[in-house]
């Protein structure tokens, strides 16, 4: 049972970085850099020189950007991927049980 469970886990945390390679590296790119650049403005108290402390700022909050969205990508691909895995265990599970079964009858 767990098998199929932590198979389907893995696979889904798998499609959740590809996933994420694909379609997530450019979205997070631009809300961190966007978060990050509100974020200095209202301290500055309106626009920003491009300075050294500004421009570290920025990339550190593009940094946070892309791995706050390959944390979700890869996280919700791994719950989908359980679910899937536990979908998977419930239909084969009656044809484990009925194997149990003929096995503890022949052996009577």
């Amino acid at each position: 049972m767990r098998d199929m469970v932590r198979m389907g886990t893995k696979i889904g945390a798998g499609i959740g970085v590809i996933g994420f390679l694909v379609f997530g590296i450019v979205p997070g790119f631009f809300f961190g850099s966007y978060g990050s650049l509100i974020v200095i403005s209202h301290l500055m108290g309106g626009p920003v020189e491009p300075t050294l402390i500004v421009r570290a700022v920025m990339a550190i909050g593009i940094l946070l950007g892309i791995v706050c969205v390959a944390s979700v990508s890869i996280v919700s691909g791994a719950i989908l991927g359980t679910g899937v895995g536990y979908l998977v265990d419930a239909v084969n599970a009656p044809k484990e049980s009925l194997k149990t079964a003929k096995a503890a009858v022949e052996s009577k």
